[in-house]
Formats: structure tokens, C-alpha cells, sequence
């Protein structure tokens, strides 16, 4: 996984041939004009999901894991806690092959993303978004899904 800034974006393009498009689809797009919904960016091998929602408890939430897609999650307002762990011997509750997500039991550190900044979970990382800090704030992020 990588946590870092918008603006340090470019380090981590070298990372996958699709960072680069997806990265670009995120420092180029005036986000406060897009509604919630998903984006093509390249057919079904990279797309955004355009989010608005409030943060929630802890114990609201599961940690998630993707097998297809790397996960870039921009946040563009707001701040919120995420949920981070290495993928290891943590329970399955349950696994959507279709909907590229599983679900797990299990312990996990957590890290304040705050607007302009990003984090890219790969699919040997499970992650935990939406967590309030202290109280519920409302949050716009950008899930860029760029195909393994």
C-alpha cells in the first residue's frame, strides 16, 4: 500500500502501466462538479466511483479486499479514518467474485487521509474506509479502479 500527497503522485506512476491514466484522471478533474456515480476513464480496465457519504464507527465497518482491481482512493473533502492491514490469515466473512469484493475479520492499524491525499491498496491489502475521526463528517472521495 502507499499513502502519500495528490501532488507527489507522479513517484508512483512507474508502478503499473495504467497509474499513469488513472493519476491524470484525478489531478485533471474538478471533482466539486461531479456528481456521485461511476466514470469511464479506459473501458472496464480503469474507472472512478465519485462518492459523497458520512463517516461512520468503527465498529460499523469490515475490512475489504479486491482480487481484479487496485484500489487508488482520493480524497477530494473531508477527512476520514482507513482501516489498514497486510493480507494474512484474517477470517472471510463473505467474497463477491462479480462484484470484485471480499470481506474479513481482523485487527487493522488506522491512518487519517485527509483532502489531497490518496491511498493505493493493492490486492495483498486489506483496507477499511469511511471511519470517523471523533464525530460523523461528510467526505467526497474518488475510487480510482485500475484492472490488475
Amino acid at each position: 500500500m502507499v499513502i502519500d500527497k495528490i501532488e507527489n503522485s507522479e513517484i508512483y506512476e512507474s508502478l503499473h502501466l495504467r497509474f499513469a491514466k488513472a493519476f491524470a484522471f484525478i489531478c485533471k478533474t474538478d471533482f466539486s462538479k461531479l456528481d456521485d456515480g461511476k466514470y469511464e476513464i479506459e473501458n472496464d480496465d480503469i474507472f472512478a466511483i465519485v462518492q459523497e457519504y458520512n463517516t461512520k464507527d468503527k465498529k460499523d465497518a469490515k475490512l475489504e479486499a479486491h482480487r481484479k482491481y487496485i484500489d487508488i482512493q482520493y480524497i477530494h473533502s473531508g477527512v476520514e479514518l482507513i482501516g489498514i492491514a497486510a493480507f494474512k490469515n484474517q477470517i472471510p466473512i463473505s467474497d463477491d467474485t462479480e462484484k470484485d469484493l471480499a470481506f474479513y475479520e481482523g485487527d487493522a492499524s488506522f491512518i487519517k487521509l485527509e483532502a489531497g491525499m490518496f491511498a493505493i491498496f493493492f490486492t495483498d491489502d486489506l483496507h477499511m474506509p469511511g471511519i470517523k475521526l471523533t464525530q460523523s463528517a461528510k467526505v467526497k472521495k474518488v475510487v480510482v479502479k485500475v484492472r490488475v
